[in-house]
């Protein structure tokens, strides 16, 4: 499990930077600034929780189980659900898609307490 989460954090680490990359040159000029404040938003979360997959896959190494990997899906749910929502947002101008937003804000805060469980057993 530990490699998956590892695999899946390099992965979306890569993805978010491209993202960013994307909104910064190629976007710019072709979306609102609000929109794009949004999608600056959701590479950035993604982002973090890239990073936050890293720290599960070294988590479960040391201490395998099912809170960490409980974190390591809640992250993978909440990147497609948070940063995914507003991506979409970006792209269609839909602004209902903000509505799933919080369902990957909450999946992030789950996260972060399965993590941190886990951890005091590493």
């Amino acid at each position: 499990m530990d490699r998956l989460f590892l695999l899946i954090g390099a992965l979306s680490a890569g993805i978010s930077v491209a993202a960013g990359a994307f909104g910064a040159h190629a976007l710019r000029a072709k979306v609102e600034p609000l929109l794009l404040e949004v999608f600056e938003t959701g590479a950035r979360y993604q982002m973090y929780h890239a990073l936050a997959l890293v720290a599960v896959a070294w988590v479960a190494s040391r201490a395998p189980g099912s809170l960490s990997a409980a974190a390591g899906w809640l992250f993978v749910a909440g990147t497609v659900l948070f940063s995914g929502s507003l991506y979409a947002m970006t792209f269609t101008g839909i602004r209902a898609l903000g509505a799933i937003t919080p369902l990957g804000g909450v999946c992030f805060i789950a996260g972060w307490l399965c993590l941190a469980l886990a951890a005091r057993t590493a």
